[in-house]
Protein backbone atom coordinates (compact mmCIF):
# COMPACT_ATOMS: atom_id res chain seq x y z
CA UNK A 1 0.00 0.00 0.00
CA UNK A 2 1.72 3.46 -1.12
CA UNK A 3 2.51 5.88 1.55
CA UNK A 4 0.55 8.79 -0.39
CA UNK A 5 1.68 11.50 2.32
CA UNK A 6 4.96 10.63 1.93
CA UNK A 7 4.95 10.68 -1.94
CA UNK A 8 2.80 13.79 -1.63
CA UNK A 9 5.53 15.38 0.72
CA UNK A 10 8.50 14.56 -1.65
CA UNK A 11 6.66 15.73 -5.08
CA UNK A 12 5.76 19.21 -3.50
CA UNK A 13 9.73 19.46 -1.91
CA UNK A 14 11.08 18.22 -5.74
CA UNK A 15 8.11 20.57 -7.29
CA UNK A 16 9.52 23.65 -5.53
CA UNK A 17 13.03 22.98 -6.17
CA UNK A 18 12.45 22.32 -9.75
CA UNK A 19 10.64 25.67 -10.12
CA UNK A 20 13.02 27.52 -8.76
CA UNK A 21 16.11 26.03 -11.01
CA UNK A 22 13.96 26.85 -14.04
CA UNK A 23 13.27 30.37 -13.22
CA UNK A 24 17.04 30.58 -12.73
CA UNK A 25 17.72 29.57 -16.00
CA UNK A 26 15.80 33.05 -17.68
CA UNK A 27 18.92 34.29 -17.11
CA UNK A 28 20.74 32.18 -19.85
CA UNK A 29 19.75 31.56 -23.37
CA UNK A 30 18.23 27.77 -23.80
CA UNK A 31 19.78 25.04 -25.79
CA UNK A 32 16.83 24.57 -27.88
CA UNK A 33 16.99 21.71 -30.25
CA UNK A 34 13.82 19.70 -32.52
CA UNK A 35 12.32 16.53 -31.87
CA UNK A 36 9.93 15.02 -34.43
CA UNK A 37 9.95 18.30 -36.55
CA UNK A 38 10.79 21.75 -36.37
CA UNK A 39 7.77 23.06 -34.37
CA UNK A 40 8.55 20.14 -31.46
CA UNK A 41 10.82 21.68 -29.05
CA UNK A 42 12.85 20.82 -26.44
CA UNK A 43 15.18 22.33 -24.85
CA UNK A 44 18.64 21.54 -21.96
CA UNK A 45 15.86 22.64 -19.11
CA UNK A 46 13.55 20.52 -20.35
CA UNK A 47 16.31 17.29 -19.91
CA UNK A 48 17.90 18.57 -16.56
CA UNK A 49 14.47 18.90 -15.16
CA UNK A 50 13.52 15.52 -15.94
CA UNK A 51 16.52 14.12 -14.60
CA UNK A 52 16.38 15.95 -11.14
CA UNK A 53 13.15 14.27 -11.09
CA UNK A 54 13.63 11.03 -12.03
CA UNK A 55 16.79 11.09 -9.91
CA UNK A 56 14.83 12.12 -6.84
CA UNK A 57 12.10 9.34 -7.42
CA UNK A 58 15.29 6.83 -7.71
CA UNK A 59 16.87 7.67 -4.74
CA UNK A 60 13.90 8.05 -2.34
CA UNK A 61 11.64 5.48 -3.72
CA UNK A 62 13.48 3.00 -5.90
CA UNK A 63 10.54 0.29 -6.59
CA UNK A 64 9.15 3.31 -8.05
CA UNK A 65 8.49 3.09 -12.45
CA UNK A 66 8.86 6.73 -14.12
CA UNK A 67 7.72 7.33 -17.37
CA UNK A 68 8.81 10.75 -18.94
CA UNK A 69 8.69 12.94 -22.12
CA UNK A 70 12.41 13.06 -22.41
CA UNK A 71 13.17 9.45 -21.81
CA UNK A 72 15.21 9.60 -18.81
CA UNK A 73 12.73 7.26 -16.82
CA UNK A 74 11.99 3.85 -17.60
CA UNK A 75 10.00 2.20 -20.34
CA UNK A 76 6.62 0.59 -18.81
CA UNK A 77 4.83 -1.44 -20.91
CA UNK A 78 1.77 -1.99 -18.14
CA UNK A 79 0.79 -0.06 -15.48
CA UNK A 80 1.42 -2.26 -12.23
CA UNK A 81 2.90 -1.08 -9.31
CA UNK A 82 3.55 2.76 -8.66
CA UNK A 83 4.21 5.21 -11.82
CA UNK A 84 5.28 8.54 -12.10
CA UNK A 85 4.37 10.30 -15.32
CA UNK A 86 6.26 13.39 -15.74
CA UNK A 87 6.55 16.11 -18.23
CA UNK A 88 8.87 18.29 -16.70
CA UNK A 89 7.94 21.30 -19.20
CA UNK A 90 4.42 21.20 -20.90
CA UNK A 91 4.68 24.04 -23.21
CA UNK A 92 7.86 23.87 -23.78
CA UNK A 93 7.44 26.71 -26.96
CA UNK A 94 5.99 29.35 -24.45
CA UNK A 95 8.75 28.82 -22.39
CA UNK A 96 11.67 29.44 -25.14
CA UNK A 97 9.53 32.73 -26.64
CA UNK A 98 7.35 33.79 -23.53
CA UNK A 99 8.90 32.74 -20.27
CA UNK A 100 5.33 31.83 -19.17
CA UNK A 101 2.47 29.86 -19.33
CA UNK A 102 4.51 26.41 -19.16
CA UNK A 103 4.15 23.88 -16.08
CA UNK A 104 5.45 20.97 -14.47
CA UNK A 105 2.57 17.90 -14.59
CA UNK A 106 3.60 15.46 -12.48
CA UNK A 107 0.50 12.46 -12.23
CA UNK A 108 1.84 9.40 -9.81
CA UNK A 109 -0.57 6.11 -10.16
CA UNK A 110 -1.42 2.56 -8.61
CA UNK A 111 -1.91 -0.56 -10.46
CA UNK A 112 -3.35 2.18 -13.29
CA UNK A 113 -5.57 3.99 -10.31
CA UNK A 114 -5.15 7.54 -9.84
CA UNK A 115 -3.30 8.65 -6.79
CA UNK A 116 -1.91 12.38 -7.10
CA UNK A 117 -1.83 14.65 -9.21
CA UNK A 118 0.04 17.86 -9.60
CA UNK A 119 0.27 20.69 -12.41
CA UNK A 120 2.58 23.78 -11.14
CA UNK A 121 3.42 26.91 -12.46
CA UNK A 122 6.54 27.88 -11.54
CA UNK A 123 6.45 31.46 -12.70
CA UNK A 124 3.42 32.30 -10.96
CA UNK A 125 4.32 29.94 -8.19
CA UNK A 126 1.21 28.43 -8.10
CA UNK A 127 0.51 24.79 -7.50
CA UNK A 128 -2.62 22.76 -8.61
CA UNK A 129 -2.84 19.26 -6.77
CA UNK A 130 -5.10 16.67 -5.97
CA UNK A 131 -5.14 13.48 -4.07
CA UNK A 132 -7.64 10.97 -5.24
CA UNK A 133 -10.82 11.00 -3.08
CA UNK A 134 -9.83 13.86 -1.31
CA UNK A 135 -10.49 16.76 -3.71
CA UNK A 136 -8.51 19.37 -5.85
CA UNK A 137 -6.44 22.45 -4.92
CA UNK A 138 -5.60 25.67 -6.46
CA UNK A 139 -2.33 25.91 -3.37
CA UNK A 140 -4.41 26.26 -0.69
CA UNK A 141 -7.78 26.96 -1.64
CA UNK A 142 -9.96 23.76 -1.99
CA UNK A 143 -11.75 23.89 -5.88
CA UNK A 144 -15.49 23.25 -5.61
CA UNK A 145 -17.14 20.78 -7.59
CA UNK A 146 -17.66 21.87 -11.84
CA UNK A 147 -21.48 22.47 -11.97
CA UNK A 148 -23.18 22.12 -15.77
CA UNK A 149 -23.33 24.67 -18.45
CA UNK A 150 -24.93 25.15 -21.69
CA UNK A 151 -23.23 24.70 -25.00
CA UNK A 152 -24.02 28.43 -25.67
CA UNK A 153 -22.73 29.80 -22.70
CA UNK A 154 -19.65 27.79 -22.58
CA UNK A 155 -15.97 29.02 -23.28
CA UNK A 156 -13.74 26.33 -25.11
CA UNK A 157 -9.54 25.52 -25.60
CA UNK A 158 -8.86 24.00 -29.01
CA UNK A 159 -5.82 24.95 -31.22
CA UNK A 160 -6.66 26.25 -33.84
CA UNK A 161 -4.53 23.57 -36.04
CA UNK A 162 -7.81 21.29 -35.74
CA UNK A 163 -10.06 23.43 -37.07
CA UNK A 164 -8.62 23.21 -40.58
CA UNK A 165 -7.82 20.32 -42.67
CA UNK A 166 -6.27 16.95 -40.85
CA UNK A 167 -6.08 13.50 -40.85
CA UNK A 168 -7.37 12.46 -37.77
CA UNK A 169 -10.87 14.30 -37.64
CA UNK A 170 -12.86 16.37 -40.32
CA UNK A 171 -13.65 20.03 -38.89
CA UNK A 172 -16.42 21.03 -40.88
CA UNK A 173 -18.68 18.10 -39.42
CA UNK A 174 -17.09 18.20 -35.57
CA UNK A 175 -15.24 20.84 -33.70
CA UNK A 176 -16.02 23.61 -36.66
CA UNK A 177 -19.99 23.83 -36.04
CA UNK A 178 -18.96 23.87 -31.99
CA UNK A 179 -16.82 26.79 -32.32
CA UNK A 180 -19.89 28.60 -33.72
CA UNK A 181 -22.01 27.61 -31.29
CA UNK A 182 -20.10 27.97 -27.85
CA UNK A 183 -19.40 31.70 -26.72
CA UNK A 184 -15.33 31.72 -27.10
CA UNK A 185 -12.76 29.75 -27.58
CA UNK A 186 -8.69 30.33 -26.02
CA UNK A 187 -5.27 28.22 -26.69
CA UNK A 188 -2.41 28.72 -24.38
CA UNK A 189 -0.07 26.09 -25.84
CA UNK A 190 0.13 24.00 -22.14
CA UNK A 191 -2.45 20.99 -21.90
CA UNK A 192 -1.63 20.64 -18.55
CA UNK A 193 -2.79 24.73 -18.24
CA UNK A 194 -5.88 24.20 -19.96
CA UNK A 195 -6.81 20.61 -18.02
CA UNK A 196 -6.56 23.00 -14.84
CA UNK A 197 -8.14 26.01 -16.40
CA UNK A 198 -11.33 23.51 -16.81
CA UNK A 199 -10.67 22.42 -13.66
CA UNK A 200 -10.84 26.30 -11.71
CA UNK A 201 -13.69 27.01 -14.43
CA UNK A 202 -11.41 29.48 -16.37
CA UNK A 203 -12.05 26.99 -19.05
CA UNK A 204 -15.53 25.12 -19.09
CA UNK A 205 -14.25 22.31 -21.92
CA UNK A 206 -10.53 21.50 -23.62
CA UNK A 207 -10.62 19.15 -26.87
CA UNK A 208 -7.23 17.95 -28.49
CA UNK A 209 -6.65 15.41 -31.26
CA UNK A 210 -3.31 13.85 -29.41
CA UNK A 211 -2.10 14.26 -26.10
CA UNK A 212 0.30 11.50 -24.65
CA UNK A 213 0.50 10.37 -21.25
CA UNK A 214 2.81 13.21 -19.37
CA UNK A 215 0.32 16.04 -20.95
CA UNK A 216 -2.59 14.65 -19.53
CA UNK A 217 -1.49 12.01 -16.85
CA UNK A 218 -1.11 14.98 -13.93
CA UNK A 219 -4.12 17.55 -14.80
CA UNK A 220 -6.62 14.37 -15.06
CA UNK A 221 -6.40 13.38 -11.73
CA UNK A 222 -7.15 17.11 -10.49
CA UNK A 223 -10.08 17.23 -12.94
CA UNK A 224 -11.55 14.20 -11.91
CA UNK A 225 -11.62 15.62 -8.28
CA UNK A 226 -13.87 18.04 -8.94
CA UNK A 227 -15.96 15.91 -11.06
CA UNK A 228 -15.19 16.82 -14.25
CA UNK A 229 -15.01 14.44 -17.20
CA UNK A 230 -11.37 13.31 -19.18
CA UNK A 231 -12.30 10.41 -21.95
CA UNK A 232 -11.40 10.18 -25.81
CA UNK A 233 -13.87 11.43 -28.36
CA UNK A 234 -16.25 8.60 -27.64
CA UNK A 235 -16.57 8.95 -24.36
CA UNK A 236 -14.45 6.02 -23.51
CA UNK A 237 -11.40 6.02 -20.56
CA UNK A 238 -8.23 7.24 -21.94
CA UNK A 239 -5.40 4.42 -22.66
CA UNK A 240 -2.65 5.50 -19.83
CA UNK A 241 0.72 4.37 -21.52
CA UNK A 242 -1.00 5.83 -25.33
CA UNK A 243 -1.33 8.74 -27.23
CA UNK A 244 -4.96 10.05 -27.22
CA UNK A 245 -7.58 11.97 -28.52
CA UNK A 246 -9.29 14.01 -25.59
CA UNK A 247 -12.35 16.17 -24.65
CA UNK A 248 -11.74 17.33 -20.97
CA UNK A 249 -14.97 19.26 -19.96
CA UNK A 250 -17.83 20.13 -17.20
CA UNK A 251 -20.26 17.26 -16.34
CA UNK A 252 -23.43 17.53 -18.79
CA UNK A 253 -21.21 19.65 -21.14
CA UNK A 254 -18.96 16.52 -21.84
CA UNK A 255 -21.62 14.72 -22.76
CA UNK A 256 -23.11 17.39 -25.16
CA UNK A 257 -19.95 17.88 -26.91
CA UNK A 258 -19.85 14.47 -27.78
CA UNK A 259 -23.06 13.32 -28.39
CA UNK A 260 -23.87 16.55 -30.67
CA UNK A 261 -20.63 17.49 -32.37
CA UNK A 262 -17.61 15.19 -32.34
CA UNK A 263 -20.05 11.81 -32.68
CA UNK A 264 -20.11 13.16 -36.44
CA UNK A 265 -16.92 12.70 -37.61
CA UNK A 266 -16.49 9.34 -35.62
Amino acid sequence: MANWTLIDKHARAWLQEAGKRIVSSFATTPEIMTKTNPNDLVTNIDQETEQFFTEKIRETFPDHHILGEEGFGDEPTGLSGIIWIIDPIDGTTNFVHQQRNFMISIGIYENGEPGLGFVYDVVYQELYHARAGEGAYWNDKKLPALEELPVEKALIGINSTWLVSNRLIDPKETLIPLVKDVRGTRSYGSAALEFVFVATGRLDAYITMRLSPWDFAGGKIIVEEVGGKVTNLKGEPLKMLERNPIVVARPGLHEKIIQKYLSKGL
